[in-house]
């Protein structure tokens, strides 16, 4: 008589979900933006901190259209903001959330795995205090990805959308934000 041969589902041969190394959760990119409300010699200060505490140029977002009562004019320069991948993504995050003393509220994060914050000062980030540049707050925004996989969204021949089972969620962003950095999440 023949050993009984184990059943063989594709399920059971990946392992569970949590080892397969694809679908580890990573962060794609971190946006850092500074929302000045005016164009002129504030804005300019704006961006050398941004460009001090990245390294990069950064790009200058102008207002959608004319308002009044905050003065601005459609197509002005209001804002300036910088994209950070990798290694120096990662620890410009860390830097940022430990102003925040790694907590953060569950509504920082969005239904599609990615989530955000605000700091009052950017000097809390470890950069000097420059009495001509003055003092700025920011916006983090951290965009989530899978280790593997992404490719499918963005080739150029058989492109097509990322599945269901491997877009992120808001709950395993949560998970791996407190995994990761220990953090806590509060209401």
């Amino acid at each position: 008589p023949a050993a009984p041969v184990a059943s063989l589902s594709p399920r059971s041969s990946m392992g569970d979900e949590d080892e397969n190394p694809m679908k580890a959760l990573k962060i794609e990119k971190l946006i850092l933006n500074i929302s000045v409300g005016e164009s002129g010699d504030r804005l300019t200060r704006a961006s050398k901190v941004l460009e001090d505490l990245s390294g990069q140029q950064p790009v200058f977002s102008k207002a959608r259209y004319t308002v009044r009562t905050f003065g601005i004019r459609r197509n002005e320069k209001i804002a300036c903001h910088v994209t950070i991948r990798g290694e120096k993504a990662e620890e410009l995050l860390e830097r940022g959330l430990k102003v925040k003393e790694y907590e953060l509220r569950k509504k920082n994060f969005s239904q599609t795995g990615n989530f955000g914050f605000g700091i009052m000062e950017h000097i809390d980030l470890g950069l000097k205090y420059n009495p001509s540049t003055g003092i700025y707050g920011m916006d983090f925004y951290v965009v989530m990805k899978r280790a593997g996989g992404g490719r499918v969204a963005k080739r150029r021949a058989k492109r097509t959308k990322i599945g269901f089972q491997h877009k992120c969620t808001k709950a395993e962003t949560q998970k791996w934000f407190v995994d990761k950095y220990e953090g806590i999440l509060t209401n």
